[in-house]
This record gives structure tokens, sequence and C-alpha cells, in this order.
């Protein structure tokens, strides 16, 4: 199975700080990766690697089969726009655009935008009726699906989700993770990071930070 993403001795330095320690692991298409460990572990920093908003002291990084490292500053920020889609804790929604206009927004930045395809995006998460809402009259898991709408727009190869779950309820949590499901069926890649073992067992395969070393690599279905 083809790798989207492949780490071979990822370092992350800062200054008398390791942050990531020797770092190696491949993601095959349309896997369900969950990274898992606890606040310090350097998930937070493989993911600012991951998503190209940082680059590692020292290893090489390869995305779709290219070295990030012979990639421009204007190729990291098309492959942002087109082949990455980032959920995070926070929804970061614009709050006095509309649900659709929030959603739109991701296809401005991208290249043009549809508005039957947001539409159908946001139905596929279940919104169809919120289309002109702003984000304070909705509940947190439907922003949260609004955010999933918004990731999934410009219809990239990787959705990652940094705790996308952490500021909703048990039942909203259920909610987001069936979209997953959902999407992974689709043929997406995704990449989950979270410090919770309920939500990480939910992915195909799950890997395991500790004080920026990767500790155990296990398939869970």
């Amino acid at each position: 199975m083809d790798s989207v993403i492949s780490l071979k001795n990822i370092h992350k330095g800062f200054k008398d700080v390791c942050a990531l320690d020797s770092i190696s692991f491949e993601v095959p298409k349309n896997q369900w990766l969950s990274i898992m460990g606890p606040s310090g572990s350097g998930k937070t920093t493989l993911i600012n690697i991951l998503s190209l908003m940082d680059n590692p002291t020292s290893g090489e990084y390869f995305l779709l089969g290219k070295n990030v490292a012979d990639l421009s500053q204007k190729e990291h920020l098309k492959i942002r726009r087109e082949t990455i889609g980032l959920i995070f804790q926070q929804f970061h929604l614009i709050p006095y655009l509309s649900v659709l206009e929030n959603v739109m927004l991701a296809q401005y930045y991208h290249s043009s935008v549809d508005l039957e395809d947001a539409k159908a995006m946001l139905d596929m998460v279940g919104l169809s009726h919120r289309f002109s809402h702003l984000p304070n009259q909705l509940s947190g898991g439907e922003q949260q699906r609004v955010c999933i709408a918004r990731a999934l727009i410009n219809n990239p190869e990787i959705l990652i989700a940094d705790e996308p779950t952490g500021n909703l309820d048990e039942k909203n949590e259920g909610v987001v993770l069936e979209l997953f499901q959902k999407i992974k069926q689709n043929g997406k890649t995704i990449i989950l990071i979270t410090h919770n073992p309920k939500l990480g067992k939910n992915g195909d395969r799950m890997i395991t930070l500790s004080h920026g070393k990767l500790i155990n690599d296990e398939k869970i279905s």
C-alpha cells in the first residue's frame, strides 16, 4: 500500500529542549492513524511538522512521495490548501459570517467559490438546516461539524484533527467520530491527535509518544 506520509529520523529541538527525538513512521493511504500521548509528549510539535507549519531540525519528511525540504514556501502553502485539511479543538470560525460563508471562505483561499459544493458539504455533516446561522447560534457539536465541512471542502487527501472532540460532550463526540468513519470510507487518510485512549482506539492504528520519543506503534483493526 502506498504511503502518503513518511517520516525518517525526525528530530526537532528548541534551544536545550528536544521536542522530537528520531521519529520514524509511515502512513498508508486511507489509514486512520491515532497519535497518542500526554501533554508535553511532542504531539503538537509533530502536528506542526506534518501540516507544514514548522520544519524539523533534522530528518526527512516525505509527503505524497515528495521531500518537503525540497519544496518552496509557495509550494508548502499550496499543499496546505489543497492536500491537507485541518481540524482543531478550538473552532476558529469567523463570528460575523454565516455557517455557509465560513465554509465558502476556505474555498476562496483555495481557488474559486462554489455555493452548491459548500451546501453539499454541510449537508454531508448534517447541517443543511443551518446554512444561514451564525456560529454563536450553534451548539459546540454543530460548530465542530462546520469545521469538518470547512476542512473537507477543497477535497484534501489528508485530514489532520488535533483533539477535535476536546470541547464536546459524549453525545457530540460520537457524532464527530461517526463522521470520521464516513470520511475514511470515502478514501481519506486521517491523522487524529488525542490524549484520550478511548478516542484513539477508533482508528486503524495507534502510535504513542512520550517525551518526544515514539514508544509504541500498534495495529487496532
